[in-house]
C-alpha cells in the first residue's frame, strides 16, 4: 500500500476505533476500479466487502426486459455488499462502477469475524457503525423511489449530479449523458436535453463526456427537495 491510498480514506473504516481498524488491516486489499466494471450481478453470492475510496459504485435493479434504473449511489462514505450481514446470501440488485477509482475489499471471514464481536470484551464497533450506515442507505433508496415517481427528468438529473459530486474529491465527473440515463431510466434524449438547458443557465459545464459543477447553490435549487432531507 503506497502513501497515496489509505483505508481511511473511506469513512466507515475512518470512524473504526483504533483496535477494530489494527485488526481489519491486516486482511484490505487494495483494488482499482475501472468504470463499467460489475462488481457482483443480482443473485450472485457475495465473498467481499468493498469500501470506495475514490471509485463511485452505482446500485442497480434490473427487470426481466433488460431495463435497469439506479437504486443507490455509493462512494467513499459507504461500503458494498450489506448482503453480507444482512441475513440474505445472494443479493437482489447489481453493482457497477460508475467512477474510476480504488476500493479497500475484505473478505466474507475477516469482515464476518469483526462484524459479529459482540458482548463482553467485544465492542462491536464494526457491527454498530454498519447498520447506521444500512439505515443511511436505505433511506437514499427511499428517496431515489420517491423522486423516480413524482419528480421532473430536470429534478431528477439535478439530484443525481449533487450526490454524485458528494461523493468524489472535486467538482469534475467523467459520464456520459447516455450512461446518466441508463441510471435514472430515461431516454438519453431527455438528459441530453436536459443537462443543455443546465449549462445555458451556468449551472454546470459539459464536454466529452466530462460533467463540471460550475455554481452549487444554483443547482441545489433546480433539485427535488428530497436533497433537504438527504
Amino acid at each position: 500500500m503506497t502513501d497515496s491510498h489509505n483505508p481511511r480514506q473511506n469513512r466507515l473504516l475512518d470512524a473504526l476505533p483504533a483496535t477494530e481498524y489494527d485488526r481489519l488491516f491486516p486482511n484490505l486489499e487494495l483494488v482499482a476500479l475501472s468504470s463499467g466494471d460489475v462488481l457482483y450481478e443480482s443473485g450472485d453470492k457475495l465473498n467481499f466487502a468493498y469500501f470506495p475510496t475514490t471509485g463511485r459504485v452505482s446500485l442497480l435493479y434490473l427487470m426481466e426486459n433488460g431495463a435497469s434504473a439506479e437504486i443507490a449511489v455509493v462512494g467513499n462514505e459507504g461500503m458494498i455488499g450489506i448482503s453480507l450481514f444482512m441475513g440474505g446470501e445472494t443479493t437482489p440488485n447489481q453493482a457497477v462502477v460508475l467512477s474510476a477509482g480504488y476500493a479497500y475489499r475484505l473478505r466474507e471471514q475477516p469482515f464476518m469475524q469483526e462484524f459479529d464481536r459482540a458482548g463482553g470484551r467485544r465492542s462491536g464497533a464494526l457491527q454498530h457503525l454498519l447498520l447506521r450506515y444500512t439505515q443511511a442507505l436505505l433511506n437514499q433508496m427511499a428517496q431515489t423511489a420517491v423522486c423516480n415517481q413524482h419528480h421532473s427528468v430536470e429534478q431528477r438529473l439535478c439530484y443525481w449530479l449533487l450526490i454524485s459530486f458528494d461523493r468524489i474529491s472535486g467538482n469534475k465527473l467523467i459520464m456520459t449523458h447516455g450512461l446518466i440515463a441508463t441510471m435514472l431510466g430515461v431516454r438519453r434524449e431527455g438528459i441530453t436535453k436536459v443537462a443543455g438547458k443546465l449549462q445555458r443557465a451556468g449551472l454546470i459545464h459539459y464536454s466529452r463526456g466530462h460533467i463540471t459543477l460550475v455554481d452549487r447553490p444554483k443547482l441545489e435549487a433546480q433539485a427535488c427537495e428530497m436533497l433537504s432531507s438527504g
